[in-house]
């Protein structure tokens, strides 16, 4: 057996790069390169590897830990998840800032490979700086943090475990109904070790991601489901995209004249003016789709997890009978809310359940004005939402109409965190598939500029538009650095409300007089955070890193600045003052928080009771 000679960090990379994917007869590279900060733990290994014996892996600097990740998910979700970064990180804090990450790409069935530095696997120096010591089990480091966010996690402390551990992290990685973040963890001594690693283990590996068909008993059941259902709704979630089943996904529902509801992962499955799109599903869903879901005796759940915010807490399906038809490529996901599961790939399951249902001659229930009517009526108020004039300046709704009636429909925008989301799922009009990046699964904060950067890598021929609240911008917009170094422009569209303000209005809804929530000097009276709203110039910090940068406080300033932003070769910035509160809210849709039993505010103990009672009143498994 003909063997070579090198430290695990360079068999690791030289077994990455030879990695492929097979979808549909098309073969790629899976892993592109790898994101990377150094630090003692990684860099006189993996980082020796990265500088003399990368292969065709491109190297990308960080920034921050945590966003370089996120940059990782963003890019592995605009591809469809055919494609990834994995991203290497020094040991003790460098470590760490990626669990929150992690947790992000798991939550979001997103493939992104993490290998952090380690502690010594010898022992000998012990403790090094940054080595987290626990007194009753040696063996932890803080690198098993990542184990309860990770679908898979090793610890390589022999340099010959690798081909094991290598190999079944891209068997997670490709599989689309388990992948999510995998973690080998990388003893700092370990990586640097050399072994007689044979050739055979870096030879050209294509995985074949096969779509998983529909298994026929499956679909029968689903089939005598529903023929006894006259009101079906579909929700599209997020599998639709992942799948390239937005064409079959439009076919079903033409084909028996059913609704189609979004998910925030599934939004542009189907143009926002498809006669059968209804919109928005759930918390932050449009009135038209949550009026069908509470009417709905049976709703076909294709590529969703049923988050609380799609079924509105288990609310939003209130029709005595009710029943589920899920199609999922993971059971997990097919099983829930006590449904009929066919788990099978998206594009798969939907081609083979139009097939017999359309031998049953299924026929829906629905008047055939009925949706039409729905739709006008959501149409007319997304329009006056757009056009909202507010006496205190630029509404948000107004500030999202101006862009989405500005920017090109082959832009893609990317958010994740605060009211706007709520806004976009509720009131972006995408014609495009894959034109609406939103990471909703974990809500994380952060992630929308890290994310914008990752998603232009990977349409680098699109515009990308970064929508992210001024309390997220705080947070972390480190990786707008990353895209002027890399060349990689996007535009940050940054709508200053002065706060956490989606929190702030959540809170005022249970009883609260808003606390802690706002960007506000200490009052010296109250001692509390209730004076001016602090003066950030929030355009200036952009162009102190090297981006350009305009302001906009007016529906005209903010086109013009637009206009301007497109014709830059850079990433730029764009501030935008909003008003706050005003966002959109309600639309017939609950959502379930703790609310307090005992309070010496009597609003809150009112709005605890009728949270009661809206608890009591969900009958969904």
């Amino acid at each position: 057996m003909s063997t070579i000679r090198l430290t695990m960090a360079q068999a690791l990379l030289r077994f990455l790069d030879s990695q492929y994917i097979s979808v549909d007869g098309t073969q790629k590279k899976f892993v592109e390169g790898v994101f990377g900060i150094f630090g003692h733990g990684n860099v006189t290994g993996i980082g020796e590897a990265l500088e003399r014996s990368a292969g065709d892996l491109t190297y990308i600097q960080g920034k921050n830990e945590q966003g370089m990740v996120h940059s990782a998910i963003a890019f592995a979700k605009q591809r469809n998840r055919h494609q990834i970064y994995a991203c290497t990180s020094s040991i003790g804090p460098g470590a760490l800032n990626m669990v929150t990450a992690a947790a992000t790409a798991t939550v979001n069935r997103i493939p992104v490979l993490l290998l952090p530095g380690d502690n010594f696997a010898s022992r000998q120096p012990d403790p090094v700086l940054q080595q987290l010591e626990s007194a009753e089990d040696y063996t932890i480091s803080a690198t098993d943090a990542f184990k309860t966010v990770s679908k898979y996690w090793d610890r390589i402390v022999r340099p010959e475990q690798l081909m094991t551990a290598a190999v079944q992290a891209i068997r997670v990685l490709t599989d689309p109904a388990t992948t999510g973040a995998v973690t080998l963890a990388l003893p700092q001594d370990v990586q640097a070790e050399a072994y007689d690693y044979p050739i055979a283990f870096f030879e050209k590996k294509v995985h074949y991601i096969d779509r998983r068909p529909a298994s026929v008993d499956a679909v029968k059941r689903a089939v005598e489901l529903l023929k006894g259902k006259q009101r079906p709704l579909l929700i599209a979630g997020g599998g639709v995209l992942y799948s390239s089943a937005t064409k079959e996904l439009a076919a079903f529902a033409e084909a028996f004249g059913i609704p189609v509801a979004e998910t925030q992962a599934g939004k542009s499955s189907l143009p926002w003016n498809h006669p059968l799109q209804v919109g928005a599903i759930g918390v932050t869903g449009s009135l038209a789709a949550n009026r069908l879901a509470q009417e709905a005796d049976v709703i076909i759940g294709v590529g969703t997890r049923y988050s609380d915010f799609t079924t509105s807490s288990k609310s939003g399906f209130t029709h005595p009978d009710v029943q589920f038809v899920n199609i999922n490529v993971s059971g997990f996901d097919s099983a829930k809310l006590n449904g009929t599961g066919i788990t099978a790939d998206a594009r798969e399951g939907l081609i083979a359940l139009q097939e017999v249902l359309a031998q049953a001659e299924y026929r829906t229930s629905y008047d055939s004005e009925e949706i039409v009517n729905l739709k006008q009526q959501w149409n007319k108020e997304v329009d006056s939402l757009y056009a909202a004039q507010h006496d205190a300046g630029l509404s948000q709704t107004r500030a999202l109409g101006v862009i989405n009636e500005t920017i090109e429909p082959s832009s893609v925008i990317v958010c994740a965190a605060g009211s706007l989301p709520g806004d976009l799922h509720r009131l972006w009009r995408p014609v495009e598939p894959k034109t609406y990046h939103m990471e909703y699964g974990f809500s994380c904060m952060g992630y929308e500029i890290a994310g914008a950067f990752g998603a232009a890598l990977a349409e680098p021929q699109r515009d990308v538009y970064a929508m992210v609240g001024d309390g997220s911008y705080l947070m972390m917009h480190s990786e707008l650095v990353t895209s002027l170094q890399e060349g990689r422009k996007m535009t940050v569209l940054l709508f200053d409300n002065h706060g956490f303000q989606c929190i702030h209005n959540l809170q005022r809804s249970q009883g609260s007089d808003g606390f802690g929530n706002e960007f506000r000097y200490r009052s010296q009276d109250s001692g509390r955070l209730t004076g001016e709203y602090l003066s950030i110039d929030f355009a200036a910090h952009a162009r102190s890193l090297g981006a350009k940068a305009y302001k906009a406080s007016t529906a005209e300033e903010l086109k013009a600045a637009l206009q301007h932003a497109k014709q830059e070769t850079v990433t730029t910035l764009i501030e935008i003052t909003v008003v706050p509160g005003t966002n959109t809210d309600g639309y017939e849709s609950w959502w379930n928080v703790g609310v307090p039993e005992v309070s010496v505010s009597d609003k809150v103990v009112a709005a605890h009771e009728n949270m009661k009672a809206r608890i009591q009143a969900v009958k969904i498994i």
